[in-house]
């Protein structure tokens, strides 16, 4: 499992439902009762959340909704709580790692300059040097360059937090056809987060909805619409205001 740095089949749940817990034998990753807590603030609340092989599945909600500190969980950056994570069968504590290419006891820089170029060229982008500064990049081609490495990290869950964000259309275009093609090859499975509703349908197989730290919507991306999200978090915001006028 692996998460760029940053530069990163069920129906609509019923209330009181685990929505995640409803799967079949071909998950690779399931996580089961997951809660966390910072101080008086609670994150996340009994998360169960499940991903099959070469899925792309889409985590949603509004801000503050708790979708970063699951992926944060997931990729073994904080601890939770409670609950636990299964992948491919197996509980596991997760912990991130990183590695170089090694001729001992140096880098084997040539090794890893043409491994480089052989990869993003694989994967459709064009670089015209694999020596140019990842500063001097576009944004699309910094978060590409992100998710080439966790791919190729031989990484079989890529969690992906706000990709497109603060992108134009042609570097959003760039992140959703690797997306996309990540997805045909079905070896790699997919947790994106994003707020464009409209953008991640196209690449999703199912969506998930978090609302105040609890998963209350699951449904494959074919079977929603933006107008069906959007009206879900709209009624959120109306119910949170007239909490509020009733508590004034």
């Amino acid at each position: 499992m692996s998460t760029p740095e940053p530069d990163g089949t069920g129906p609509v749940a019923e209330p009181g439902s685990d929505p995640g817990l409803a799967v079949d034998g071909a998950d690779v990753l399931r996580v089961e009762h997951i809660s966390k807590r910072f101080g008086a603030v609670t994150a996340l609340v009994d998360i169960n959340l499940h991903l099959r092989q070469g899925e792309v599945l889409a985590l949603l909600g509004d801000n503050g909704a708790g979708k970063s500190t699951l992926l944060k969980i997931l990729c073994g950056f904080q601890p939770p709580d409670s609950g636990r994570i299964i992948l491919n069968g197996q509980e596991v504590t997760l912990k991130s790692v990183k590695r170089e290419t090694v001729r001992w006891p140096l880098l084997n820089n040539r090794a890893m300059r043409r491994l480089a170029r052989q990869r993003l060229d694989d994967m459709g982008i064009g670089l015209k040097s694999v020596d140019a500064e990842v500063a001097r990049l576009s944004g699309g081609q910094r978060q590409a360059i992100a998710i080439a490495r966790a791919i190729y990290s031989d990484a079989k869950v890529l969690l992906l937090d706000e990709p497109l964000a603060a992108m134009g259309a042609k570097e959003a275009a760039l992140i959703l056809d690797l997306i996309k093609d990540i997805k045909s090859k079905g070896d790699v499975s997919v947790i994106v987060i994003a707020h464009n509703y409209g953008q991640v349908l196209e690449i999703a197989d199912r969506v998930n909805l978090l609302q105040q730290g609890k998963i209350t919507f699951d449904k494959p991306a074919k079977d929603t619409s933006v107008q069906e999200l959007n009206d879900i978090v709209i009624a959120e915001y109306r119910r949170a205001l007239e909490e509020r006028h009733r508590s004034a």
